[in-house]
């Protein structure tokens, strides 16, 4: 659904909700929450708009039942365009214009670096759901800025603990020998990844053979390709949006490049019906790290009630994209997240700290403290006490997993405890890229 007509829908929506409920809810209080996410550029079908979709599904169903503590949710959409000055712009137009009184959202960590700064120094409120370069939070004393989203070093030292720790099984070689290669975009997103792979490597005595970044928005990765081919890589680390994943793989296929296992981190990576739509069955054993489709979750494993928040996301999910194959990721991600701000931290504000503003609401973020199960993700939740560490604001208890893509199908492959199927490595003879 373009953004336009998705405006459209949500007008509509919000003016039935409107007429149906103006008497009933005349007394009720209203929070104004500024949702920002792409929905036109390159990155809104690399991930964004189906963020959007997830959050949103909440939102909806947050009001279709009530709303929090007697506030109903008054959601104002935004489309950040793939570009970080827009994104900039439009979370300023928000709050100053729209008088929000929070964000939350928010796809780039291109755009969640400098807007991330912008929202705190003007005392707002932000929620992030999505953006997980480690350099939106590290080093930056943000008070008013939580993202209960795995970051992206987690996500670069698990892909490198992965090969580490399947290397003797699955290719007969001590991990040591492993030879890796990293590529990147080489923004915020990119080089947080790749700064995980690389000291998660380093610490375990493994060989970066190349770690190279490239612009997303590279016409051309030919250069890239061949310098791999160079360094003979084992295993290749991918951290990229698309179009560029499916550029690097044609490229890839086109020059001959073979390799033993590809591990993408997140955002292109985590559409795997896209993938398959541009690259078809080349996709087939590809590894991905992003926390777990909330549908490859036991339900017996999470909070009593959860599992029926799951159900009421795939059918809104089904419902918007029919005929999807395999349910993307990030709908649960961005569900998930949002789920956990009004399920858990607005609540608090509203009861124990008086109200929607963001001192309430920081307050309430940092006495949040779920444990694991306690999510559509599975993870928990819970902030460090500010000062106390490099990363305020980041979710301590989130972890990502890694899976792979057999015949559209999602398999859980890592960690072992969370394994729906053995993986495949290396990579069958049937596969273009095999060494």
């Amino acid at each position: 659904m373009r953004f336009s007509h998705m405006l459209k829908g949500i007008a509509f929506g919000a003016a039935a909700l409107g007429l149906m409920s103006m008497s009933a809810h005349a007394a009720d209080k209203v929070i104004k929450i500024g949702v920002i996410y792409d929905y036109s550029g390159p990155l809104a079908g690399g991930g964004s708009e189906l963020q959007a979709l997830g959050a949103k599904t909440i939102i909806d169903h947050i009001n279709e039942t009530g709303g929090v503590e007697g506030y109903m949710i008054d959601a104002i959409y935004a489309d950040a365009q793939s570009k970080p000055d827009i994104a900039i712009n439009e979370a300023v137009r928000l709050i100053e214009q729209e008088n929000v009184d929070m964000l939350l959202g928010f796809y780039s960590s291109a755009q969640c670096v400098p807007v991330s700064a912008k929202v705190d120094s003007l005392k707002k409120f932000m929620w992030i759901t999505t953006c997980i370069a480690p350099d939106v939070l590290e080093g930056r004393g943000l008070k008013y800025v939580f993202r209960p989203q795995v970051h992206g070093g987690m996500f670069g030292e698990l892909s490198v603990e992965f090969i580490h720790g399947v290397a003797k099984e699955k290719f007969g070689m001590d991990p040591k020998e492993v030879r890796l290669a990293i590529i990147h975009e080489d923004g915020p997103y990119g080089t947080g990844v790749a700064a995980g792979n690389e000291a998660k490597a380093k610490a375990l005595g493994m060989e970066v053979v190349l770690n190279e970044g490239y612009a997303a928005t590279s016409a051309d990765l030919s250069a890239l390709v061949t310098k791999l081919k160079r360094a003979r890589p084992d295993v290749i680390l991918h951290t990229g949006y698309n179009p560029d994943i499916t550029l690097f793989f044609r490229q890839a296929k086109e020059r001959g490049l073979k390799f033993k296992a590809l591990i993408g981190h997140g955002a292109g990576y985590g559409v795997a019906d896209s993938l398959y739509d541009a690259l078809g069955n080349d996709v087939d054993y590809v590894f991905n790290v992003d926390p777990v489709s909330i549908w490859l979750l036991d339900p017996k494993s999470l909070k009593p009630g959860l599992a029926e928040i799951t159900q009421i996301v795939g059918d809104k999910y089904e419902a918007a994209r029919p005929g999807t194959t395999v349910k993307s990721a990030h709908v649960g991600m961005a569900a998930s997240n949002a789920y956990v701000f009004f399920n858990d931290v607005l609540p608090r504000a509203i009861k124990t700290y008086g109200g929607v503003g963001p001192d309430a609401l920081r307050q309430a973020a940092l006495d949040t403290d779920i444990p694991e199960g306690g999510t559509l993700l599975g993870f928990g939740v819970k902030f460090p006490t500010p000062g106390s560490t490099t990363m305020d604001g980041q979710n301590e208890r989130a972890s990502p997993v890694v899976v792979q893509y057999v015949n559209r199908e999602v398999k859980v492959a890592w960690p072992k405890a969370l394994q729906t199927s053995d993986p495949v490595l290396p990579l069958p003879a049937t596969s273009p890229y095999a060494k």
